[in-house]
């Protein structure tokens, strides 16, 4: 049985992270400019999650990074063929991890339960991103990973940077448009990549997206409501916390502070947060703990908690007018409109009835945003069952999203 130290651990993994460990080997790149900065690399360490997760199961693996154009070091892993050893023969996909976890998340289950191995036997060339700040993506060409100024973004630096260097890199080498999956917040970079229709867009066959994460003003979750009410991340920014969560002697004090709210019931951390996940295999909290969570920026907790409080999907709101101005040439923070997406970008939407980060309402908002999609072109399923977690950890997700899924892409892979 699980303890509270557990539970709460898997709480975290999808909205805090617990004192992390000294900074880890980092490995800088640097090389031609294609739009970003392209290293491939290989390297020894056994701690890296080719070695660690994707040979021992009997795939094949190589380990990739990608500079981006703030100076930002990010680990890709690359599965580029199934158990079979047979070369893919589809085109290539992108998973983008949710927010606190890294790509681990993708390959924690059995190979017949993860999404990164079964898009692979399924014959894609599987590419596994990792966000700035996680524990492969520490480096930077300049700034220590202790640097405050590290930590001095929020998820409009994702869209701008972090992605946009991704998808470059994977069409750079493999000449090819690909195939996205995103889940929670990366589901929120993309969509505001896609409505923003730069020329990344024309990199894309289709996406994805799992616990989609755009609207946020009926998350049903109070814990995370709370949180965002009650300014816990500005307050913490105040006080020069940087990196999200700064350790529990300062995280226990506002997590107890949080659940002794009127109508917040802490009992059951994950639960409080995510919502009621149905399909989890308990026996794998060691494995999962083992690799996440993972840190963030302060700053990107912020933006999330404004756009709770407020309902809208812009860009960060530095607090006063004369700073927005200052960054954006305007008084408000400019708007990401979902409305702009372009209709005939192929998408699929996975979203369940139980999850209490990406609210059922909240989603059928998005889609009604979408209604002019192109026909055909727009896909959904959903579970009532399902929670947050479930779409990434369900033992049965194969069945219930990642089959549809599959055969979406395989769809619009012309």
């Amino acid at each position: 049985m699980l303890n509270f130290s557990s539970v709460l651990t898997l709480f975290v993994l999808f909205f805090v992270s617990p004192n992390v460990s000294a900074i880890d080997k980092v490995f800088p790149g640097n090389a031609k400019d294609v739009d970003i900065i392209i290293k491939s690399s290989v390297s020894d360490d056994d701690d890296i999650i080719c070695k660690s997760l994707v040979q021992t199961q009997g795939y094949a693996c190589e380990e990739h990074k990608v500079t981006t154009k703030d100076g930002y070091i990010l680990s890709v892993q690359r599965i580029p063929v199934g158990r079979s050893g047979k070369t893919a023969s589809k085109p290539p996909v992108l998973l983008q991890h949710g927010l606190l976890v890294d790509a681990a998340a993708w390959l924690l289950n059995t190979p017949d339960e993860s999404l990164g191995f079964i898009l692979a036997d399924n014959g894609f060339d599987v590419w596994l991103a990792n966000t700035r700040g996680t524990k492969y993506s520490r480096g930077h060409t300049s700034l220590s990973w202790n640097d405050s100024a590290y930590w001095e973004w929020s998820w409009d630096e994702l869209v701008q940077y972090d992605l946009s260097a991704l998808v470059q890199y994977v069409q750079y080498k493999t000449g090819q448009k690909l195939h996205y999956v995103g889940h929670s917040l990366g589901t929120l970079i993309a969509l505001a990549a896609f409505s923003e229709q730069g020329k990344l867009i024309n990199m894309f066959k289709s996406a994805a997206l799992l616990s989609p994460i755009a609207h946020l003003n009926q998350i049903p979750s109070q814990l995370t409501k709370e949180a965002a009410q009650l300014h816990i991340a500005e307050e913490l920014y105040s006080l020069g916390y940087r990196q999200f969560p700064p350790g529990w002697d300062v995280l226990g004090p506002i997590l107890e502070k949080i659940c002794n709210e009127p109508g917040t019931n802490c009992s059951e951390l994950m639960t409080a947060l995510t919502g009621p996940n149905c399909c989890i295999n308990s026996s794998r909290a060691g494995e999962l703990l083992k690799h996440e969570p993972q840190p963030t920026a302060t700053k990107n907790i912020i933006h999330l908690s404004q756009m709770i409080r407020t309902g809208t999907i812009a860009m960060y709101d530095y607090g006063s007018e004369d700073e927005n101005k200052e960054h954006y040439g305007q008084s408000d923070p400019p708007a990401y409109n979902m409305k702009d997406i372009p209709k005939e970008l192929p998408l699929f939407l996975g979203y369940g009835g139980q999850d209490m980060l990406a609210d059922a309402n909240d989603v059928k908002a998005l889609l009604n945003d979408l209604k002019d999609h192109d026909n055909g072109e727009l896909v959904e399923v959903y579970s009532e069952e399902y929670a947050h977690a479930d779409f990434v950890l369900g033992v049965n997700a194969s069945q219930v999203v990642y089959d549809p899924m599959i055969s979406f892409f395989d769809n619009h892979s012309s």
